[in-house]
């Protein structure tokens, strides 16, 4: 495994509400630089330059992914554990209104 690439993916929503996975500091790395200025905050400062010291080998991997993760949080980017949402069941006949 690259020394960049997190144990566990962080899953976030992106776009229209798209789920995308965070596998590595660099993919982090390139949300964050792709962030709205008018949006940038502290954690976003602090979440950057902790990516640029994991991509440097100046932290573990898994400090920029925590890092990241309380970021996606806080922002309320995480998206809900497969687990959270309930399955979706069609009737016999392909109907969303199962009775």
């Amino acid at each position: 495994m690259k020394p960049d690439m997190f144990r566990k993916p962080v899953t976030i929503l992106v776009g229209l509400g798209f789920p995308a996975e965070i596998r590595s500091v660099i993919d982090a790395y390139r949300h964050l630089v792709e962030w709205p200025v008018s949006f940038r905050d502290a954690a976003h400062s602090v979440v950057l330059k902790a990516c640029q010291a994991a991509l440097r080998g100046e932290i573990e991997a898994e400090t920029a992914r925590g890092l990241f993760s309380a970021f996606a949080e806080k922002h309320k980017l995480l998206a809900p554990e497969r687990s959270a949402i309930a399955p979706f069941r069609l009737g016999s006949d392909g109907n969303p209104h199962v009775q």
